[in-house]
């Protein structure tokens, strides 16, 4: 089995910055693709970035250029990278992994954006 633990958020005004930490453990396949997707109340689950263990990265318009997704591959580790945040990008944001054709998810961490 496969186990995301993720670590970072909380609370911050605008124009702050966060960073977020996910570690995963277990049955992980060299060829895989880490993330992260994010849900706000009321809202659908939307991916907010992801990045493949070749290096290839996506990030959705709205986090263009305020957001940053790395990988530690020896460490089986994602992070984001979230600078000049908006009350829009609060959220739970959850950790998310891919690997031989299965999802797995972190249990998800809060992070607010409010003055």
């Amino acid at each position: 089995q496969v186990q995301l633990v993720e670590s970072g958020g909380g609370l911050v005004q605008p124009g702050g910055s966060l960073r977020l930490s996910c570690a995963a453990s277990g049955s992980i396949f060299s060829i895989n693709t880490m993330g992260w997707y994010r849900q706000a109340p009321g809202e659908v689950r939307e991916l907010v970035a992801s990045i493949s263990s070749g290096g290839g990265m996506n990030y959705a318009d709205s986090v263009k250029g305020r957001f940053t997704v790395s990988r530690d591959n020896a460490k089986n580790t994602v992070y984001l990278q979230m600078n000049s945040l908006k009350p829009e990008d609060t959220a739970v944001y959850y950790c998310w992994l891919w690997t031989l054709g299965a999802n797995y998810w972190g249990q998800g961490t809060q992070v607010s954006v409010s003055s």
